[in-house]
């Protein structure tokens, strides 16, 4: 008897399981509403049955590139690209791929931001490119709608950007930077709450974080670090540097880097062996020093205070 409800008992958890597990997998398996996306991106896509994703892409046929001195046709890698999955609960991942030219990336990027879509790496995928060409890869998950909607807004600013130049631009806007550099130090290490260090008329604050590699600790003078240099005079500033970053902290970083005029010109991983794994951004941005440092702390200010080191 008791081994007969102990069966009956058995029997019933697994068919919850695979009940469960079931719908589930139906949930992810949902039919993706394909028309929708083309209507509202304004492309065609290809759909693969077997992985149940949409996909639709955008090859740039309005600048000439040439790699290596050979014309390179889009069919080479030169095409943006969006790939949408059902999720659970009806929502929808995205993915994707956007060639943009230098002018472009980061006007485009706070279009995506502005969207809800998130930016998950920024670099190049050539040498010797003519006009230097990036690429931003994106994602995100919500309706078909608005992951659609904010893809398609991405290449409407691609479009107009080139509809107002047609030939990308080779410098950022806001000055020239003089060459010999007049930083003064104090304001900005008020800002900071440390001393930095100053090189002819330059200006510099390092801040590390811990992470492990290969088991062994390691930090700020390992390349775990934030900086932030500034150069030319007080009112009219350039800085350049590293963020070193949380999967989690990417976003809200660059979004208050962009919202303080800091162009974005790279995200990528630095090591492969680190625990926390880490992202870097790179930027550049223009103005006063002592606003683009204001800039700079906020964006600090909203790290993880655990592992940050001075």
């Amino acid at each position: 008897m008791l081994h007969s409800l102990f069966l009956q008992h058995s029997l019933l958890v697994a068919a919850l399981i695979l009940s469960s597990a079931g719908a589930h997998a139906t949930d992810t398996k949902t039919a993706l509403d394909t028309v929708k996306i083309e209507q509202l991106t304004g492309l065609k896509g290809k759909f693969s049955q077997e992985e149940n994703v949409f996909k639709i892409g955008k090859p740039r046929t309005d600048v000439k590139i040439q790699v290596d001195k050979w014309m390179m046709p889009p069919f080479m890698g030169l095409g943006s690209w969006a790939a949408f999955t059902p999720a659970q609960n009806g929502e929808v991942i995205m993915t994707g791929d956007t060639v943009l030219f230098e002018d472009e990336v980061n006007p485009v990027m706070s279009v995506a931001l502005d969207s809800d879509l998130e930016v998950t790496a920024l670099h190049n995928h050539f040498f010797f490119d003519q006009p230097k060409v990036y690429f931003m890869h994106i994602g995100g998950k919500g309706t078909v709608s608005q992951l659609a909607t904010g893809v398609k807004k991405m290449y409407d600013k691609v479009s107009e950007i080139r509809a107002a130049k047609p030939n990308p631009m080779t410098v950022f806007p806001a000055g020239t930077i003089t060459q010999e550099s007049k930083i003064t130090a104090a304001p900005l290490e008020e800002i900071f709450g440390m001393k930095g260090e100053s090189n002819n008329g330059m200006f510099k604050v390092t801040i590390g974080r811990e992470a492990t590699m290969h088991g062994v600790k390691v930090g700020k003078e390992m390349g775990v670090n934030t900086w932030a240099a500034f150069a030319g005079s007080d009112t009219q500033a350039v800085v350049d540097g590293d963020f070193v970053l949380l999967a989690d902290e990417l976003q809200s970083v660059l979004k208050i880097m962009q919202g303080g005029g800091i162009n974005i010109v790279a995200i990528h991983q630095h090591m492969t062996q680190d625990q926390p794994h880490y992202l870097f951004i790179h930027y550049w941005g223009k103005g006063s020093a002592q606003d683009l440092a204001k800039t700079v702390k906020f964006a600090l200010d909203k790290l993880s205070k655990y592992s940050i080191t001075r």
